[in-house]
């Protein structure tokens, strides 16, 4: 936030130096008006912002030059112009920025206009001027790189992800299960995710139209991919919420299905690999690599395991829901082991 007011005040200054020296601008306030509402948290924001502005300021422009021939500055005549320039832009569908910018622009070009021999004119020019300075300076100057927020989003979601996971497995216990249903432990995990999803559309924001930050266009698109995979492996906790909870309610279960521990530590190692997973993400070394690769190993082992006890179950709706679980937690290892190769965690 301090680097955007450092920005924002070195646009406006600059902007009223150019327009006032350089362009000899009757009217540089305009120009350093328009910096100061143009510079945004990214690039693309700001980009954004001057293009609405300039569009508005064009299209007040035009209406008031237009409506200048037959009505003078008045209560009446600066009704019709802001109803009519307004009722226009919504009627074209305009961002609601450029239709307070077209009421803006064409009251301003009604009560000086008429009087002022090239106010119109200096009104565009002065704001194309101000709105450019600001983008280049957002862009040129410390540019956002929000890249680290985005890893260290995924870190905090994946080890939530699998601390979910682990505190699910106590609904398999009879004495422990009871008033527990795991789903505000899900829910806090979605929301997590949810936040996570947010920081790298900020960090996509952050790179477009930034020339000094193309190079960490490669990177981030790997981590939307490995985002994406938390938000799959989150859909695939909320699976299993679901399916322990309808076992809670088989007694067949406590009684066919014996090896319950087995189960547990399945979902443990699973939940293992889901924290490793993002660090290795955030630090894709050798170490976090082979670590994966042990993780998923295990976590394979322990899901075959829970298979020797299916012979001893016979009712299908245990069935069902068990297999439901043991589907679910090896799509969450495939998620985590795809990327295992090493390479593509690389930056």
């Amino acid at each position: 936030m301090t680097q955007q007011i450092v920005k924002t005040a070195l646009a406006a200054a600059l902007s009223w130096f150019v327009a006032a020296s350089l362009l000899h601008g009757d009217y540089p306030y305009f120009a350093a008006l328009a910096a100061i509402l143009t510079v945004q948290v990214t690039v693309a924001d700001s980009v954004e912002k001057a293009t609405q502005r300039i569009i508005g300021i064009v299209g007040g422009v035009l209406l008031s030059m237009l409506l200048g021939h037959w009505f003078r500055i008045g209560a009446v005549s600066i009704f019709f112009v802001i109803l009519l320039g307004m009722g226009t832009a919504k009627a074209l569908r305009m961002n609601p920025q450029i239709i307070s910018q077209v009421a803006i622009s064409s009251f301003l070009v009604l009560a000086f206009g008429q009087n002022e021999e090239g106010y119109a004119l200096a009104r565009i020019i002065e704001t194309v001027l101000g709105s450019g300075i600001a983008v280049l300076i957002n862009a040129l100057i410390v540019p956002q790189n929000a890249i680290p927020d985005v890893e260290r989003g995924i870190i905090k979601a994946s080890s939530l992800a699998a601390d979910t996971l682990k505190s699910l497995h106590v609904l398999l216990v009879l004495d422990s299960r009871r008033g527990k249903t795991g789903r505000s432990e899900v829910d806090a995990l979605i929301s997590e995710t949810g936040k996570c999803q947010e920081t790298l559309k900020l960090a996509e924001q952050s790179l477009k139209y930034n020339p000094f930050l193309t190079h960490k266009r490669t990177h981030l698109s790997r981590l939307a991919v490995s985002v994406s995979k938390l938000e799959h492996i989150t859909v695939q906790i909320r699976g299993i919420r679901r399916s322990l909870h309808d076992l809670q309610q088989r007694h067949a279960f406590q009684v066919e299905y014996t090896n319950i521990r087995q189960l547990q530590r399945a979902m443990e190692a699973t939940a293992g690999c889901i924290a490793v997973f993002g660090e290795t993400v955030a630090d894709p070394s050798e170490t976090n690599l082979a670590l994966l690769s042990k993780k998923v190993q295990e976590a394979r082992a322990e899901q075959a395991m829970c298979l020797a006890d299916f012979r001893n179950v016979d009712s299908p709706e245990v069935l069902r829901d068990i297999g439901s679980v043991l589907t679910d937690l090896s799509r969450i290892v495939k998620e985590t082991e795809r990327q295992n190769t090493g390479k593509n965690y690389g930056r």
